[in-house]
């Protein structure tokens, strides 16, 4: 699934490309896409407006639209936007065509082509879009779904600390628990686990302070690291012009089942922990005691 890093690659790609253009058309090929609205509802509010701004929120793609029009994309597991492809590109489920930006709005660049065409593709369909309208529409919805940004200055040793205490949960749920992180998911949080020196499976509320802030350092060092590389392609992510991620050839842990921890030489474990396929180094990341039966 693409995780922050990746959808924060694909808004840098992007915004250079779409910001200042006006949306001609926004065909939706899939109308579950968009479910519960309907397609024209999403065209009536959307089509001849300016793109003002390509922007991001945890894993969401947020096309900010004049008069406070907001388009909100979540690419799931397998969605993709692609640059200009071709027609015949497979599993195309939207297609938004812009045109070239209004008079005094080019860039430094000196001017854009006259017209771009985004795709958003998904051979599994679990990708959605989403309207909000006005600007406090916008923020009612993150804040019933998504907590504190990692990467920003709000995301802090304290933050986090608060976050842990009185929780029995383990502390790789409570990563990808987006109410909390934004944009964390099974890749960075496996990674930041390991750089931290802490198993995913230990109970998040028993995490002394200095372990949660390794941990958050890791966290945002994982997060950049995968910014760095362009995010990750393991299976369907790409850049909108097709180029793969590298980050995946920089993994400490994820998808290194049997190899040779980076650090120790110990054979890296995989295993399931908040229901998804989990790496762990368990000579650097000692496995939490089972607690004894009481008799």
């Amino acid at each position: 699934m693409p995780e922050l890093p990746e959808v924060e690659t694909i808004r840098r790609s992007l915004a250079p490309l779409v910001e200042g253009r006006s949306l001609r058309t926004l065909e939706v090929l899939d109308a579950k896409w968009c479910q519960p609205l309907h397609p024209q509802e999403l065209r009536d509010a959307l089509e001849g407006r300016v793109i003002e701004r390509l922007s991001r929120r945890g894993k969401y793609l947020i096309w900010e639209a004049q008069d406070e029009v907001y388009l909100l994309m979540h690419l799931r597991m397998t969605g993709t936007l692609l640059y200009d492809p071709p027609p015949d590109t497979l599993y195309t489920r939207v297609r938004l065509e812009l045109d070239s930006s209004p008079v005094g709005s080019l860039g430094a660049g000196g001017g854009h082509a006259s017209r771009v065409v985004v795709s958003f593709c998904d051979p599994r369909r679990f990708g959605t879009g989403e309207l909000a309208l006005g600007y406090p529409g916008l923020e009612e919805f993150f804040d019933a779904r998504l907590g504190v940004e990692p990467l920003s200055p709000d995301f802090t040793t304290e933050h986090l600390y608060l976050q842990t205490r009185k929780r029995r949960t383990p502390i790789k749920a409570l990563l990808l628990d987006q109410r909390r992180i934004a944009g964390v998911g099974n890749i960075y949080a496996n990674e930041a686990l390991f750089r931290a020196r802490i198993h995913p499976l230990r109970s998040a509320g028993l995490l002394k302070r200095a372990q949660v802030a390794a941990l958050r350092d890791a966290v945002v060092a994982s997060l950049e690291a995968g910014l760095g590389a362009g995010g990750a392609s393991i299976d369907d992510f790409r850049h909108p012009d097709g180029v793969k991620g590298a980050f995946q050839n920089e993994f400490l842990v994820h998808s290194r089942e049997g190899e040779p921890c980076t650090v120790c030489g110990t054979a890296v474990r995989k295993f399931v922990a908040a229901g998804r396929g989990t790496y762990a180094c368990e000579s650097c990341q000692t496995r939490p005691r089972k607690p004894r039966t009481v008799r």
